[in-house]
């Protein structure tokens, strides 16, 4: 790997600027290229079965676009074959020009032999599987027969067990979603046939998966690189050195305020990241704060999902959304929706100065979603109440 102990070193506010910029939070919006163009530039948009103020997938574009249609969101996802669904940082949508990077993935799965279920007759049901497909076109797993067995929700079906395996192994692929089902369909019929004839030894998808990562990052080290598609150190180590990414020191990021070794996209490096910062609410999924090291690193916030957390023992609420605005995470909002108001459960917040920001980001959302009303139910300083509701009813 290159030595980096010899790289140029960046100030901390300026690669916290970078990584905004880089995620598509600082600076104009590309809103011609809009929904795709953020999936193609980040990369991978994380899917999750939470939907509290929205989806989190939809969350994604709204943060960097604003209020985009939801409609538009989701055809912008499924429509005319632009993207699937795959293994990456989780479950997440990523763009179909893709497909290629993540054979190394699908090898490892066929190499392992089976997922975490165990199929009875594998031959069987996967060409059981094969057949209703390319007879029936495109079918969820309610389509082929069910999910389940009748028990708990991972008690799956011998079909459903062996639909996901052909989906790790890359002969079938997830074109959409319907009502949150996975829709099925047979990777020749859905890849076009570019992309599918185009097969990438491990090395070349590590390599281009690496460098998109250090793209959509900024600058990260190679911790942050391994996390964004959830690869391993020894993959992203041997990737770094023909990735075209560059070594580079960051002030503050090491031990004790020390600097700390990274990576950086040259292009990101070439110009200073400028221009207007978003004002907007967080989904706890989004690639900006999905790692939780990284993010603590670059806003000093220690962000976790509480809701798997025990009720009792929620510090900040059930799905939280952090609030970004300046560059910087202010606060956090647990949000909810009663009807046409959007409710903000519990909100904590930085400053007093901070209040603007919060006001607008809960009315855009409110907008958003189609509400009318705010309510702020919990407020970290009560003497703030005042003075956010005049902001709001403004």
């Amino acid at each position: 790997m290159t030595d980096a102990s010899a790289a140029p070193e960046i100030g901390t506010a300026d690669a916290r600027r970078i990584a905004l910029r880089a995620q598509g939070l600082l600076g104009a919006p590309d809103r011609r290229a809009g929904v795709r163009g953020v999936l193609r530039h980040l990369g991978a948009v994380q899917l999750d079965t939470i939907s509290v103020l929205a989806r989190s997938h939809e969350l994604i574009p709204y943060a960097r676009l604003g209020a985009v249609g939801r409609g538009a969101v989701e055809s912008a996802y499924w429509g005319g074959g632009t993207s699937f669904e795959y293994w990456s940082h989780a479950a997440c949508v990523l763009p179909i020009e893709e497909w290629p990077l993540f054979a190394f993935r699908r090898r490892a799965f066929l190499a392992r032999g089976h997922r975490w279920h165990r199929l009875e007759d594998p031959d069987r049901s996967c060409a059981e599987v094969l057949a209703r497909l390319r007879a029936d076109g495109p079918l969820t797993s309610t389509d082929l027969g069910g999910a389940k067995k009748g028990g708990v929700w991972w008690d799956w079906s011998e079909t459903k067990i062996a639909v996901e395996w052909l989906l790790d192994t890359g002969q079938v692929v997830c074109t959409e979603r319907r009502s949150w089902k996975r829709v099925y369909d047979l990777t020749e019929r859905a890849v076009p046939a570019g992309l599918l004839a185009t097969e990438l030894d491990d090395a070349s998808c590590l390599r281009q998966l690496v460098r998109q990562s250090g793209i959509a990052l900024g600058v990260a080290t190679a911790k942050d690189l391994a996390d964004y598609h959830r690869l391993k150190a020894e993959q992203v180590g041997a990737a770094l050195p023909e990735s075209g990414l560059v070594p580079v020191r960051v002030a503050g990021w090491g031990r004790n305020g020390a600097a700390a070794d990274a990576w950086a996209d040259p292009a990101a490096l070439a110009a200073e990241p400028r221009g207007r910062h978003r004002t907007t609410l967080l989904s706890p999924f989004d690639s900006l704060v999905w790692d939780r090291a990284r993010t603590e690193r670059i806003f000093g916030l220690s962000h976790r999902l509480e809701a798997y957390t025990p009720k009792e023992k929620r510090q900040h609420g059930y799905f939280a959304m952090p609030l970004l605005a300046g560059g910087r995470l202010v606060g956090r909002v647990d949000p909810a929706r009663e009807g046409r108001t959007l409710v903000a459960r519990q909100v904590s917040l930085d400053s007093a100065r901070d209040l603007p920001a919060l006001a607008l980001a809960l009315r855009e959302a409110a907008d958003w979603v189609g509400c009318t009303d705010v309510r702020v139910e919990r407020l970290h300083e009560e003497a703030l109440r005042p003075a956010l509701q005049k902001l709001l009813d403004a």
